[in-house]
């Protein structure tokens, strides 16, 4: 049985070839059927030159407009009522699709998923939340890494317990330690925004450790990090830049230092599994937690292979029913509870 993903066919900084090329790449090898939204007669072509005669559970769903990268997010999604983010997003709404993914403007997809799809109870702003790899072996999570570049203490603890559900059910991990992104680890360290957020996570019913420093992302010590969004932004292209710097450095120190065939042979296979582990487009983009519905989002600059991966991991998403998980965990009494003075994030619930 295939899996519908509706895909934002006009949303990457080349599209729509990458959108186009990467749904065929999906369909050759996952069980999912794709919708590609946006101009019909524009992707009439694209699909028909790249298919080249080959039959593949690939659809096209019209939108007559979509949101660029530089537009105000706020602006465009009132204005657009046909973009393509708001017809792929109404596909999931009406189960017509799984679930929606984008390589497109980040804040306009956010806003629009959280008008069209609707946000959880008690939730004021969805979150981006990345799986991000380990010294230990075990992933963390970092959230909010683009949606909400201003937050308020408030934000940064719901995105804390949606992060906590993640990793307790996504990631089997059973009482997950959670952290503040700050500049030291001493309670009095940061600014406003963190240290507000401290004195609540630290009088909530979560496994709160306390601040966590930029080093401890990738480290292992804690299993949920959060931050506002403008932070945790700069964070990941950051550490995105440098994967590609150390990925290009050790390629170039393998090539002039490997003699042995063997050896090279075996050094070649190490150094691409290397790769392939910190490869941004293995990933696919980051799940917007916090929505009635499944919404992933990608890289402006995402190639073929970011968006078939983004469509799988859409697909496996949907198929978990991560967001159900978490809507039902927001609905427990056992779920973590503020019992500080902000608004708490079962409110309401």
């Amino acid at each position: 049985m295939l899996t519908d993903i509706a895909l934002d066919a006009v949303g990457s900084d080349k599209s729509p070839d990458p959108e186009v090329r990467g749904a065929i790449l999906a369909c050759r090898q996952l069980p999912v059927r794709v919708h590609l939204v946006g101009p019909q007669d524009v992707l009439r072509r694209a699909l028909s030159s790249a298919l080249d005669g080959e039959h593949l559970p690939i659809e096209i769903v019209h939108a007559s407009e979509h949101i660029g990268m530089n537009e105000k997010a706020a602006h465009a999604v009132r204005a657009k009522r046909d973009s393509s983010m708001r017809v792929g997003l109404k596909l999931v709404r009406e189960k017509k699709a799984a679930g929606f993914v984008t390589a497109g403007n980040t804040g306009a997809a956010m806003a629009t998923a959280k008008m069209v799809l609707g946000a959880l109870p008690g939730v004021d702003r969805p979150a981006l939340a990345l799986v991000v790899p380990t010294l230990t072996g075990n992933p963390s999570i970092l959230l909010d890494v683009g949606a909400n570049v201003d937050c308020k203490p408030h934000n940064l603890e719901q995105f804390a317990v949606m992060g906590e559900m993640y990793a307790r059910s996504v990631l089997k991990i059973p009482r997950p330690r959670v952290g503040v992104l700050s500049v030291g680890e001493e309670e009095g360290k940061g600014n406003d925004l963190t240290r507000d957020t401290y004195a609540l996570l630290k009088e909530s019913s979560l496994n709160f450790i306390g601040n966590v420093e930029g080093r401890d992302i990738y480290n292992g010590q804690c299993d949920v990090i959060v931050c506002d969004g403008f932070v945790g932004n700069v964070a990941l292209k950051a550490s995105e830049g440098l994967t590609r710097l150390v990925r290009e450095m050790l390629k170039v120190s393998l090539t002039t230092t490997v003699t042995a065939q063997v050896g090279a042979l075996l050094s070649r296979k190490a150094f691409n599994a290397f790769k392939r582990r910190l490869d941004p487009s293995e990933y696919g983009g980051a799940p917007l937690l916090g929505v009635r519905g499944v919404c992933i989002i990608g890289h402006g600059s995402s190639n073929e292979r970011a968006i078939m991966n983004g469509i799988r991991v859409t697909a496996e998403f949907a198929q978990a029913g991560i967001n159900d998980r978490i809507e039902r965990e927001f609905t427990q009494e056992s779920a973590p509870v503020s019992v500080s003075g902000q608004p708490s994030v079962s409110a309401g619930l």
